[in-house]
């Protein structure tokens, strides 16, 4: 992966040299998720320049730890496959956020806001089989009053399944979500609830009330909420 070496025998060392590289677990992270496109792994690493992306797909592939796969020739579209190889680091990177989850301050973490990533990774998760089964359209308005709100929409049709939009797609919106991006952040991480949001007045909701009262249950929260402490706000 790159040209330094620990140069040790040691399995740890030698695994350390494929994944330590700046960016690669968090890469790895996006494709145990799931994605396999190039512009979805942008989505889901968005401060990774596109051309250090491509570098560390390229390096994943020659250790084997992925496979490239073409879709279609024209524009060309490559798939980005783990091999079994990839497919066993699944429960080390769960491990690892797992560890982040349970050990790194949580108010520290919430320092770290993004509200793009944030989002599609809300997208990806969202428990469609808690709402009902038509399609309809989320909206999303993250910030604070003094700035103007990031506006999202979140579209799940029980055909098309679910799409992420920042960009008002023109659709009736069955549900307004407005809420500080801190807030919202930690409900995704598991530190905090939408209960408690909505009685401190941090979040405000309008629109469909059956939707409304079961947003808990279909936002869909990080894979390591689980571990999630509750923080003050």
């Amino acid at each position: 992966m790159t040209t330094s070496t620990y140069h040790q025998f040691c399995p740890v060392a030698m695994a350390a040299e494929i994944l330590g590289s700046r960016w690669t677990i968090v890469l790895l992270r996006e494709l145990c998720a799931g994605s396999t496109r190039f512009n979805d792994l942008r989505r889901g690493v968005p401060r990774m320049s596109p051309a250090l992306l491509s570098k560390r797909l390229k390096e994943l592939e020659v250790q084997g730890v992925i496979a490239r796969r073409l879709v279609q020739k024209r524009p060309v579209i490559y798939d980005y496959i783990l091999t079994q190889a990839g497919e066993e680091l699944k429960p080390v990177i769960m491990a690892i956020g797992v560890w982040g989850q349970r050990w790194v301050e949580a108010v520290s973490s919430l320092n770290n806001t993004d509200p793009n990533l944030l989002m599609w990774d809300m997208r990806r998760n969202l428990r469609v089989l808690k709402l009902p089964k038509r399609k309809l359209t989320i909206q999303f308005m993250l910030g604070e009053d003094q700035v103007p709100y990031k506006k999202y929409w979140i579209i799940s049709d029980p055909k098309d399944g679910v799409d992420l939009c920042s960009v008002d797609p023109g659709f009736d919106v069955d549900l307004y979500v407005k809420v500080d991006l801190r807030t919202i952040t930690a409900i995704w991480m598991g530190l905090e609830t939408v209960a408690r949001a909505l009685d401190d007045d941090r979040m405000f909701i309008h629109g469909d009330a059956d939707i409304a009262a079961n947003m808990q249950s279909w936002l869909g929260l990080s894979p390591f909420a689980v571990e999630g402490k509750q923080v003050s706000s």
